[in-house]
């Protein structure tokens, strides 16, 4: 490694997947395994060798995979205590995964040797010796992760020392510095890795969590005093609060820091769609704050840095949205001014001069609908419908001739049908349609695209991603004023609708009306092209 190339080591497929909720079937750990060693990454550990037989699947599919960068590291721990290595389960285990790069941890805290292990300090670094040395003779490359360091270093900075030496000595390839509880400051972190740094000829690594949210901030403590390794998850998933957040530690240390830690740089256009490829394989919603690759993350609101972004974009943007994979979002809410209107109309391919007297009145009406309850910040699909209605450019696709909506319970059956019916006038034919669902508005939502699906078949493709509900006005109780959100998508494009009513049924009709007008004013567009 040279001082300049950080490798980064990937354990989404293991330590993120000890993340509350999350549970990586085999065919996702290889799927994710694939990605990134397309975006590059030098190491991607699969699991942990002696823990489950899915673990064990996983590395003998991934051998069937033509890897261009990444070398696979099966995870494990140092041998048992008073047992040679030649008869340790775990280590068997970690030559059975025939990986490449065996991953295994020791303990650096004498807390942990003689309560949590119950063994002598002594045994503890014979653990740390024969278990390295025993990977080393099968040809392997051995990375020594050294569980709970810093407590350790803190607790006795010589025992935990001479862990390392036990390790370096043996032949581990790296030392990697771990930062299991997630509690220590990024300025004690500097000063440790420093020390350490300087020790050992052996490369050093950094391994954080995110208890105090410090996880990013250490590593990059870390790498400054000379670490050259920096392990952590995509999206940062992983025990308790989570791991260290490669998809914001990979962008500081290219960007902001020049180093090189991905095969080929401009793979880190790449990366938001692996942070959002991440998410899905974990069936989890993105993290829409999320640094970088976040939804909000170049999400502007207030009319001044709206002005300020359009003029130049670095003077509220600390790096160029593109170079990660994300893009600017210029918000709609009552904060906006008439640069927010004018860019967004441009984000939607609207023709619209900033100073027209039309900007001036888009934003009067979304000044009463905002007063109304209206709220289009996650509902773009609206505001555009909104900006062509002000603009006299709007066409219905179909009028509403009425709808009607009935819950069912039989007896003492749990659970409720609903049904609906739904009459429209497209063009000149009248038509209607009935649907059912689990709910009222899932079974409106089927019975509008019966009635809608001869006309425009491709609404078929259409999908409700989410359904949100706010009261408004609580006060009000059962009276009260109620917005619907609703997200759709149609396989390529996601977007937001809004409807407000006292009655959720008639809020919910208007949410879902302006997502399939949407989606034909799409194929519109489209067909003009």
């Amino acid at each position: 490694m040279s001082t300049k190339n950080i490798a980064i080591y990937d354990t989404t497929l293991r330590d993120g997947a000890q993340a509350e909720g999350v549970s990586f079937s085999v065919v996702a750990k290889v799927q994710i395994a694939k990605r990134l060693d397309e975006f590059g990454i030098a190491y991607i550990e699969g699991g942990f060798a002696a823990s489950n037989p899915k673990d064990m699947e996983f590395f003998r599919l991934i051998k069937k995979e033509n890897l261009k960068t990444a070398k696979i590291a099966a995870f494990g721990s140092t041998r048992r205590a008073n047992t040679p290595p030649e008869e340790d389960k775990g280590l068997a285990a970690l030559l059975e995964a025939d990986t490449p790069v065996c991953t295994i941890f020791g303990k650096g805290w004498l807390l942990h040797v003689t309560e949590v292990l119950q063994t002598t300090p002594e045994e503890n670094l014979n653990m740390i010796t024969d278990s390295v040395r025993f990977l080393k003779e099968h040809g392997k490359e051995v990375i020594y992760d050294a569980e709970h360091f810093f407590d350790g270093y803190k607790d006795d900075p010589e025992y935990a020392m001479s862990t390392l030496k036990a390790a370096a000595d043996a032949g581990a390839d790296c030392l990697v510095l771990c930062e299991t509880n997630g509690g220590v400051l990024p300025n004690e972190i500097t000063e440790i890795t420093a020390t350490v740094v300087k020790a050992f000829d052996t490369p050093v690594g950094i391994h954080s969590h995110n208890d105090g949210e410090l996880g990013v901030a250490n590593a990059l403590a870390a790498v400054e005093v000379g670490a050259l390794h920096v392990q952590g998850t995509i999206n940062g998933i992983g025990e308790r609060v989570g791991n260290c957040n490669l998809s914001s530690v990979i962008p500081n240390l290219m960007l902001k820091m020049d180093k090189v830690c991905l095969s080929n740089p401009d793979n880190l256009k790449q990366l938001r769609a692996l942070s959002q490829f991440v998410y899905e394989q974990a069936n989890m919603r993105p993290f829409t704050k999320q640094a970088f690759v976040g939804d909000s993350a170049f999400a502007h609101k207030a009319g001044m840095h709206v002005d300020g972004v359009r003029k130049v974009p670095h003077s509220f943007e600390h790096i160029n949205p593109e170079a990660v994979g994300s893009q600017r979002r210029i918000l709609i809410s009552e904060l906006s001014g008439a640069s927010n209107v004018f860019l967004k109309a441009i984000e939607m391919g609207l023709e619209l001069d900033r100073k027209s007297p039309e900007v001036r009145e888009v934003l009067k009406e979304l000044e009463q609908m905002e007063k109304g309850g209206y709220e289009y910040e996650s509902a773009d699909a609206s505001f555009q419908i909104l900006i062509k209605k002000v603009l006299k450019k709007h066409r219905s696709f179909f009028e509403l001739e009425g709808f009607s909506v009935t819950v069912n319970r039989q007896g003492t059956v749990p659970g409720c049908r609903s049904e609906a019916n739904v009459k429209l006038c497209v063009g000149q034919e009248s038509v209607s349609a009935n649907g059912t669902g689990d709910g009222p508005v899932d079974a409106l939502n089927h019975a509008l695209r019966e009635a809608l699906v001869k006309f425009y078949p491709t609404i078929a493709n259409v999908v409700l991603v989410d359904y949100s509900v706010r009261i408004l006005d609580p006060e009000e109780a059962t009276a009260a004023k109620t917005r619907v959100l609703i997200e759709s998508s149609d396989g390529e494009k996601t977007w937001g609708t809004v409807g407000v009513s006292e009655n959720i049924i008639e809020a919910s009709w208007e949410a879902l009306v302006d997502s399939v007008e949407y989606k034909l004013f799409l194929e519109e567009e489209k067909a003009k092209k």
